[in-house]
């Protein structure tokens, strides 16, 4: 039985540079990395610090996003609740893959009793809407950072571990593979050398596309009050903060520059993502843009 193989890294990395879906994404996700680990030289504004007598001030020189209902500069929490969102998002999808990545592995390898244990588990995972298992969890604990990433992390492993099984099941009926085994190669070494390489190029696509959606996560439980405290910024708590119908109307950009960050943020992640399942695509039929 053949299998498709993954293209070089060098031929990977030219479709990577010509895609221009990539290009944009990476720009993208490397203005929020410099945003969020420079925020305090970007805005020398505090984030937390509450000025009624500010409170609800149009964008200006002084505050580029105005201020929020208590006085806080909208800019200056945009910028450091971009260390929040990119810092929840590459946590939570780390548990997801070293948790999904491991089980995937064994299950598709080993088969039998071992891959049904894991795949339901997974089904029963998957059987509940992902938001609202967030919610249950986040609800179960008390609200902080830890536990959000946690909690997304590990709502989100199911989908990783069925994506690897999947692959696993493919390669391990290759040739070499068979050649390995036959020879008396021990399991272990089969699955990390051998098996694992031929399985990472999509498990770093969903990976790429699945922080996007751990960035998501993050800002829908802190608008529900699930997430990240006050007064930490938090741009789905900033978007709460800023959602009465008569602020909306009043001062949009305390709920609009939150929305956008998290879109753009979105995008950025999506785009590399796409970019980067036509690159490592083994077939090589889809032609960059």
């Amino acid at each position: 039985m053949t299998g498709h193989v993954a293209p070089p890294p060098q031929a990977a990395w030219q479709r990577v540079r010509a895609d221009r879906r990539a290009r944009l994404g990476l720009g993208v996700i490397v203005l929020l990395l410099l945003a969020a680990i420079f925020a305090p030289l970007i805005d020398g504004a505090d984030p937390i610090r509450i000025d009624l007598r500010q409170a609800l001030r149009a964008p200006d020189r002084m505050h580029w996003l105005g201020t929020d209902a208590q006085g806080r500069d909208v800019w200056s929490r945009l910028v450091h609740g971009a260390r929040i969102s990119l810092l929840v998002g590459l946590a939570s999808q780390g548990i997801s893959l070293s948790i999904g990545l491991v089980l995937g592995l064994v299950a598709g390898y080993r088969g039998r009793w071992t891959d049904e244990v894991i795949m339901r588990l997974a089904d029963v995972t998957l059987a509940f809407p992902s938001l609202l298992l967030l919610i249950a969890m986040a609800a179960a604990f008390e609200p902080s950072l830890t536990v959000v990433c946690t909690v997304i992390g590990v709502v989100g492993w199911a989908g990783m571990a069925r994506l690897v099984r999947g692959q696993v099941l493919v390669v391990r009926e290759l040739e070499y593979v068979q050649a390995m085994r036959a020879l008396g190669a021990r399991d272990r070494r089969i699955l990390w050398r051998h098996v694992l390489p031929n399985v990472i190029a999509p498990v770093v696509i969903a990976a790429t596309l699945g922080i996007a959606g751990a960035i998501m996560a993050e800002a829908a439980l802190s608008f529900l009050g699930l997430g990240v405290q006050p007064p930490t910024p938090s741009w789905g708590a900033m978007i709460a903060d800023g959602r009465d119908l008569s602020q909306l109307r009043s001062a949009p950009w305390t709920s609009l520059a939150p929305g956008l960050a998290i879109g753009v943020a979105v995008l950025g992640f999506n785009l590399l993502g796409d970019a980067l399942r036509d690159a490592l695509d083994p077939r090589g039929a889809r032609r960059v843009p």
